[in-house]
């Protein structure tokens, strides 16, 4: 029997890739938007799988369409990688981000145990909901301490899962997901920032990258490596969750250097804190300023995932290094900077 895979936040970075992962693996693959959303789908598009997915309109804030769908469609397995997904944007906007990511995910559970609970859950968590803490090395039974909203409703919904998988025996797993990034990756997110902008200015753009905290330090990998993972948790024999992650940690300001670097910019950095500046070399031309704006209220602590269990038990092992993932989004953007394509 053909496996389908219902993917909620398919529009999205990580549901692109997930999407066509599973297309190649023969599932049939239902992507469900909100009817708010306009039908605008650049990232399937860019994989070019766009006609292969089934298309259908959820709101997780209502619990009897998410059952409909669940019996219409006979998923037999739910990726929920949906929600407000910027840390940034959860400072802003800490409701909205509870609603979507704590309470949506807590609708799902709810709406799979009503329909039978028989689709598998995969639950898109974050790193972010450790957060503080004494030892830089995290893995699956670190404590936790987030220090966001967003780390707050992410790790709402961790618990929630953890609940009903043990008081009503569904499957579901919880990814514990480092920062991952592609090319696919919103402009909002600091890493694509950083890489199109520089792409932007090799292709002759006099705009300036501004930037907070380039000291801030996370454990970055390829979105395309992590949802093989994501797929490989779902197929075992009993639930569990998983630390997902590249073992290694680089700052914002390496990403800066790595992508100038690779679209012929030689950087040199001078001043401290908020006066801090780049220039390139040879032309002297200013290219990166320290804006106070994009610091926030607070940082977690520098976390590097310890995903040997992954490793051990899934035989995950991520294939894209730092380097190549920067140089990938790098290059890609600099592509649709001398194209002068369409930006997401």
């Amino acid at each position: 029997m053909q496996p389908v895979a219902l993917i909620i936040g398919i529009t999205g970075q990580d549901g692109a890739y997930l999407a066509r992962l599973l297309l190649d693996k023969g599932y049939r693959v239902i992507g469900a938007i909100r009817r708010s959303s306009t039908l605008t789908l650049p990232r399937l598009v860019e994989l070019d799988i766009v006609d292969r997915i089934e298309m259908r309109a959820l709101e997780l804030h209502e619990l009897p369409s998410i059952i409909r769908l669940l019996r219409e469609t006979k998923a037999t397995e739910v990726y929920n990688l949906g929600g407000q997904s910027s840390v940034q944007v959860s400072f802003e906007q800490p409701i909205y981000t509870g609603e979507t990511v704590g309470l949506g995910t807590l609708r799902l559970l709810e709406a799979i145990r009503l329909a039978g609970g028989q689709a598998r859950l995969f639950q898109a968590s974050s790193s972010e909901i450790f957060g503080q803490m004494e030892a830089c090395m995290v893995n699956e039974a670190s404590p936790m301490h987030p220090r966001s909203p967003y780390g707050v409703a992410k790790l709402y919904a961790h618990w929630s899962l953890v609940n009903y998988r043990e008081a009503h025996d569904l499957y579901a797993v919880s990814g514990l997901m480092f920062n991952h990034e592609s090319p696919l990756r919103g402009m909002d997110f600091v890493t694509r920032k950083i890489t199109a902008t520089l792409a932007q200015l090799a292709c002759g753009s006099q705009t300036v990258l501004r930037l907070g905290n380039v000291d801030a330090q996370r454990d970055w990998g390829f979105a395309g490596d992590f949802v093989e993972a994501m797929w490989r948790m779902m197929q075992g024999e009993k639930p569990q969750d998983y630390v997902v992650a590249s073992g290694q940690l680089h700052s914002v300001r390496d990403w800066v250097n790595r992508a100038a670097q690779a679209v012929g910019f030689d950087l040199v950095w001078e001043g401290e804190g908020v006066a801090e500046k780049a220039y390139e070399r040879q032309s002297g031309r200013e290219l990166v300023i320290i804006d106070r704006q994009f610091y926030r209220p607070s940082e977690p602590h520098a976390l590097i995932g310890d995903a040997s269990q992954a490793r051990h038990k899934l035989d995950w092992h991520p294939k894209i290094d730092f380097d190549g993932l920067v140089e990938m989004m790098v290059q890609r953007d600099y592509d649709r900077a001398k194209a002068g394509g369409d930006w997401f």
